[in-house]
């Protein structure tokens, strides 16, 4: 076992040993954990203590798991047999909001939703939206590129990372980026870091991009069909027509039902799917009525304009409300627009094939599926409800699709790599693994 002895003299009360505790830190929320009870748990407050950290691991051979707020769901952060835990909890200063230029600069542990709250003070907006928003760091956002709600209309987290401050595996710390708007200087190394799991290096700092607040009142909207594909005909109409949402999700009939069984708000299930929306700007009412109407020529039996958030509340309770219910078996899969109404048809083939109900939920607007199997709590249970989710991953990808969309690889996707990547493509990656992070401390086996 590593010495601790100089952890400890840096860190004192921040070093965490207690097996408690330590199990506390040693996981993420997905359906898979640990490896084996790490050693001990750094609770880092700075750059200088991540730097610390990691130049201590990388020294003596311990593999390092970092931990933002553990609402991760692809097993990146679960810990190693006998290595460290670096969390990044503590960092959540938002260290300035530049309104003149439309950023800010947020320490790695800061909650998304805070970050939104702060920006709104000046009229202005964090675009990333994730269902999870009120629980997830932006840290954790920017290593898996979460995507999220707003995806439709302002992108993924990607789009709104100006520069970043990394800690790469023997503790350098590296700035990347600028707050400029252009910046063709060297490689792109921000982006290289964006979606990079926490293999490459350690984000601690981040700049982001804000938007100004649209003007006027958002109107959601509703409609609901007799069966997904004609839910996923409408929303490749809606994503082509001249009245654009901000936000354009799909929940299915079980998903519904889940849903309103976990907290009631009065949404009655529809008999396939139903889509939940919002527009913004000063339009915002004309734009919902005008996709509203286009649902109703392409098959809805029922639509609703409103002014509340309600509907999408609804849809924000999915994850919580399939965990309350133990469907716990789930893909995060990716196909583009137009093949929704194909990808909807072949999950129901599946579904029955199988035997076993899938819920789905969908930011529908970019084609992003999360795909939940209901399945006992068991190995066995577990080992069938993979199977169907290793169907949906192979017809997503028949389809011109991903193997993850936002949630990444982490340990739980890392056999479909070969699936989508070619031999070259994954030898490159882990090249690059290679070159920055040589003593594989940082994350290893994990993502690629």
């Amino acid at each position: 076992m590593a010495d601790l002895q100089d952890l400890e003299r840096r860190f004192g009360d921040r070093l965490i040993r207690e097996p408690e505790r330590l199990a506390e830190l040693a996981h993420d929320s997905s359906r898979v954990g640990p490896e084996g009870a790490p050693i001990a748990a750094v609770l880092a407050e700075s750059t200088e203590d991540v730097s610390a950290a990691l130049a201590w691991a990388d020294a003596r051979g311990v593999r390092v798991s970092v931990r933002g707020a553990g609402t991760g769901l692809a097993g990146g952060a679960n810990a190693y047999p006998g290595g460290l835990v670096v969390s990044l909890e503590r960092m959540t200063r938002v260290l300035g909001i530049d309104a003149a230029n439309r950023t800010a600069t947020v320490e790695a542990g800061v909650i998304t939703a805070q970050l939104d709250g702060r920006a709104r003070e000046v009229g202005l907006f964090f675009p990333p939206d994730p269902a999870s928003a009120r629980t997830s760091t932006v840290g954790g956002n920017i290593a898996t590129n979460a995507g999220g709600l707003r995806c439709v209309a302002h992108g993924v987290t990607s789009d709104a990372v100006a520069a970043l401050v990394v800690v790469l595996a023997d503790g350098r710390v590296m700035r990347t980026g600028a707050r400029t708007r252009k910046n063709v200087v060297g490689y792109d190394l921000t982006s290289l870091f964006v979606g990079s799991e926490g293999t490459l290096g350690v984000i601690t700092e981040a700049t982001v991009r804000l938007k100004p607040i649209s003007p006027g009142a958002p109107r959601t909207f509703r409609a609901s069909f007799d069966t997904l594909t004609a839910a996923g005909a409408a929303v490749t109409a809606i994503v082509n027509g001249d009245a654009q949402p901000e936000v354009l999700e799909l929940m299915d009939a079980l998903s519904v039902e889940i849903i309103e069984s976990f907290q009631p708000s009065g949404l009655t299930v529809p008999a396939g799917a139903m889509l939940v929306g919002q527009t913004v700007g000063l339009d915002a009412a004309a734009k919902a009525e005008s996709i509203t109407a286009v649902c109703r020529e392409l098959g809805a039996s029922d639509t609703e304009v409103s002014e509340t958030d309600a509907l999408l509340e609804a849809r924000r309770l999915s994850n919580p409300a399939l965990n309350a219910r133990g469907l716990k078996i789930g893909c995060d899969v990716g196909v583009p627009v137009a093949a929704l109404a194909e990808v909807f048809a072949g999950i129901a083939e599946i579904s029955e094939r199988h035997g076993k109900r899938v819920s789905t939920v969908a930011h529908a607007g970019d084609g992003n599926l999360h795909c939940t199997v209901e399945a006992p709590d068991d190995a066995t249970g577990i080992a069938a409800a993979d199977a169907v989710i290793d169907d949906i991953t192979r017809l997503a990808i028949s389809l011109g699709g991903t193997i993850s969309g936002e949630h990444g690889i982490g340990s739980v996707k890392r056999h479909e790599l070969p699936w989508q990547l070619d031999a070259t493509a994954i030898d490159v990656q882990r090249a690059i693994k290679a070159a920055l992070d040589p003593r594989g401390t940082l994350t290893p086996d994990r993502a690629i």
